[in-house]
């Protein structure tokens, strides 16, 4: 007998992509995307890598601003044991370490008073960062013009309120207090809006379970806060240490690196354009680097453990 019912035959299977396809195909995405970098790889090249190759080069060599050069070998790295040098170093470190600690507390307490949304908060938080849209340099010219001025609108408050007229940029103490306030001025606002992020990003239900403890409000921000605050506030005293070792504008434009005021950058300065000398520049900028490379190194290893 035949069977009506033709045998069921399957569909057949879809064919697997040639492998030679698939390479084409990440070919393709692989040079697109090569496509997509080359702009900014080209960029980091010609205003990063090749500047800092040069200036490695400038380093070991006689380089005078305008002459010939020559290889000369380590002896342009003497720059770091000259006395202007030295005194250069230290009253950076002192900058340093006034700047980092009163721009941190300031920013630190705007960051408290207007990290929770209340009436008025926003305007509050505006005119706290309002300083930050302000160059440095412009904002240098501005404080000079208070600090040096007898008729300034702040040697007038000084002198109603029976202080007398400051010599605020007079000796270093003074030039070091004034341009300190001023940079606090300038970035608490900045600052600020970095710590406030940190803040907020804390669980409030974190708060609650320690009133619930029987916390007050100074054990919950020595218990609470600061530990959980860690890594934004490590960014932002990092921020504040590369800052103020890299300080030139406020000094050049204030004192002018008199009354021992020069910073490092300032003593750069001074070896090329004033004793045309860009391989000992170069060798104090490396240092200078070294010294900026140890404290990022640092801050990434700081953020990471706390991440943990």
């Amino acid at each position: 007998m035949v069977s009506l019912v033709s045998p069921r035959v399957s569909a057949p299977e879809a064919p697997a992509p040639a492998p030679r396809r698939r390479g084409s195909i990440a070919r393709g995405r692989r040079r697109l995307g090569i496509a997509y970098a080359a702009p900014m790889a080209v960029l980091v090249a010609v205003f990063f890598v090749i500047p800092l190759g040069l200036m490695l080069w400038m380093s070991v060599s006689h380089w005078p601003l305008v002459g010939a050069s020559y290889p000369n070998g380590v002896k342009n790295y003497d720059a770091l044991s000259d006395p202007l040098f030295l005194r250069a170093v230290w009253f950076t470190l002192k900058y340093t370490l006034v700047t980092t600690v009163v721009l941190s507390l300031v920013a630190f307490g705007l960051a408290l008073l207007v990290q929770h949304d209340r009436r008025g908060t926003g305007f509050a938080r505006t005119v706290f960062f309002l300083p930050s849209a302000v160059g440095l340099a412009s904002t240098s010219l501005l404080f000079y013009g208070l600090f040096n001025t007898d008729s300034s609108a702040l040697n007038h408050l000084v002198d109603f309120l029976g202080f007398g007229r400051a010599d605020w940029l007079g000796s270093g103490g003074s030039a070091l207090g004034s341009t300190a306030g001023m940079i606090t001025w300038r970035f608490a606002g900045f600052y600020m809006l970095i710590l406030m992020t940190g803040l907020q990003g804390i669980d409030p239900a974190l708060y609650e379970a320690a009133r619930i403890d029987g916390a007050n409000r100074w054990q919950i921000l020595w218990r609470v806060t600061l530990p959980l605050l860690r890594p934004t506030l490590a960014l932002a005293m990092v921020l504040s240490l590369t800052g103020s070792l890299l300080a030139f504008d406020q000094f050049f434009i204030l004192t002018g690196g008199r009354h021992d005021t020069a910073t490092v950058v300032i003593d750069i300065y001074r070896e090329a354009f004033l004793s045309q000398d860009l391989g000992r520049a170069a060798a104090v900028s490396v240092a200078t680097l070294a010294v900026l490379i140890v404290l990022n190194v640092a801050q990434l290893r700081l953020i990471r453990r706390e991440g943990k």
